[in-house]
């Protein structure tokens, strides 16, 4: 089973997205939080394999939740899927850099975000490239909005051509299909991509790949 903790500051949202957890077969809820304070709290305890985190929440927001929980050992294995609006892009693209997996229009259709916490709870980031590509490229260009040097420094030619195409949206299936290789060595210039830029997953993949100048913003 799926294990779901739902974090939203509206009992209606949070009832709602809760029963339509419940309903889908091999996922089930394992708690509800109406801040980001609980939010943490009830991560560490029950170890979620996915938080539904909304952004805005009285006390402690869902972006410093999403840092806390992504940083904290005692949730290891805990990935946060953000549920937002397109006015809070600033707040998305923050989310992502604290440790999201990745996130979800709050209108997604139900089917929908039930496969996008299928995909997240499988280790895989949820990049919808018509929005993620977006955001990134908006805010890495905005120079209030701090970024540590990202460099790509013992990063191959190979693998700099899979971060490209990472950063693009293309799932390993189209990247493999592109520059001729097989899906076991997409996979595995992933994984050395993920150790050398120290990226949690593939989302911040694509802000490594943004940040490090190898794809501009525009």
């Amino acid at each position: 089973m799926i294990r779901v903790l739902v974090a939203d500051d509206q009992a209606l949202v949070r009832g709602s997205f809760r029963m339509l957890v419940e309903s889908a077969p091999g996922l089930t809820a394992v708690g509800e939080a109406a801040n980001g304070k609980e939010a943490v709290a009830v991560a560490v305890r029950e170890r979620p394999d996915v938080v539904l985190m909304d952004v805005r929440m009285p006390g402690l927001d869902g972006i410093e939740a999403t840092e806390r929980i992504c940083g904290d050992p005692a949730a290891a294995g805990v990935r946060v899927l953000i549920l937002t609006t397109f006015d809070l892009d600033e707040y998305v693209y923050a989310a992502l850099r604290a440790g999201a997996s990745g996130f979800l229009l709050k209108d997604t259709p139900p089917a929908d975000l039930l496969a996008a916490i299928e995909v997240v709870a499988a280790g895989e980031a949820l990049l919808a490239p018509s929005i993620t590509r977006r955001l990134i490229a908006e805010f890495t260009r905005r120079p209030e909005t701090p970024a540590p040097p990202v460099t790509l420094d013992g990063v191959t030619d190979r693998e700099r051509e899979v971060l490209l195409l990472i950063a693009r949206g293309r799932s390993n299936a189209e990247i493999a299909a592109h520059l001729h290789l097989g899906m076991a060595t997409v996979k595995t210039h992933i994984g050395r991509l993920l150790s050398k830029l120290a990226a949690r997953d593939r989302a911040q993949l694509v802000i490594a790949a943004y940040e490090s100048g190898l794809v501009r913003p525009g």
